[in-house]
């Protein structure tokens, strides 16, 4: 794979998906509709999936596709793909808060080894440069020429008696709650969509556990930013590495966290 070429594709398609995201978030009104699996999707959506998939089939024809919103494709296994999420987070777009993103990634043998996430509402754009190394963009987004970069990087040495700790503002349980309380917590913050990841490997956080159902489209790009600035993702059964390409692409429950942190067995 030419990781430039892959940085380039990626981090501009982002841009084009969610510039159509944000023309259809800010009309007076879009359809919601209902998926087989309850879940709701939106002309954003499909809108995002479609700009996404074609410019990623005509740079990447050989490598496979797995996409949320195209069901034949989530058939598909293979050791390499690419796995993308147009739109994570539709619950916050259609309630009009801005804690979606697009999500894309690039997975070899189980592991992420580049993504990028995108917020168009928060003009936040995390992303793996071609060396691995993940960076934040400030700006302007241009598509065709990359903005200021900063180097992005977890805490390194996380205090285990005051840890700053991100859920989810959606999803969050009882059994989130009880597993939570096992820490010394100094404060906890509430992120949609994958941005809990992109919170951890800016240092804004230090552990996110999820405790319910996702799937490896709402995991992969984060997963792989986190990465990218030391972090670690892991099984929450048993602390081993998450890994991808599983059949259905469904998720175990997991932990995203910064080395050093402490894990807790429930």
């Amino acid at each position: 794979m030419d990781f430039n070429k892959l940085s380039d594709v990626m981090r501009r398609l982002s841009l084009e998906a969610g510039d159509k995201i944000m023309e259809i978030y800010n009309s007076p009104d879009f359809e919601v509709r209902t998926k087989s699996d309850e879940s709701p999707v939106t002309a954003a959506d499909e809108a995002a999936d479609a700009i996404i998939s074609a410019g990623l089939r005509a740079a990447f024809p050989d490598v496979a596709l797995i996409t949320e919103e195209q069901a034949a494709s989530h058939k598909v296994q293979a050791s390499t793909f690419l796995i993308v999420d147009p739109l994570d987070g539709t619950k916050e777009f259609i309630k009009r808060r801005g804690d979606f993103t697009v999500n894309i990634a690039y997975v070899v043998d189980g592991v992420p080894v580049r993504g990028v996430v995108y917020a168009p509402a928060k003009e936040r754009l995390f992303y793996t440069d071609a060396s691995g190394q993940s960076v934040e963009e400030t700006g302007p987004f241009a598509k065709d020429t990359v903005g200021e970069v900063e180097p992005m990087s977890v805490t390194t040495n996380p205090d285990n008696n005051a840890l700053m700790v991100v859920a989810s503002k959606s999803h969050r349980d009882q059994a989130t709650d009880d597993y939570i309380d096992l820490y010394l917590v100094k404060d906890m913050k509430s992120a949609g969509s994958s941005l809990k990841f992109c919170l951890i490997a800016t240092g804004e956080a230090d552990i996110y556990p999820r405790l319910g159902r996702t799937m490896e489209w709402d995991t992969a790009a984060g997963h792989a930013v986190l990465t990218g600035a030391g972090g670690e993702v892991v099984r929450f059964d048993n602390h081993k590495p998450l890994v991808y390409g599983k059949e259905g692409y469904a998720n175990p429950f997991f932990i995203a966290h910064a080395p050093g942190v402490t894990l807790q067995k429930s």
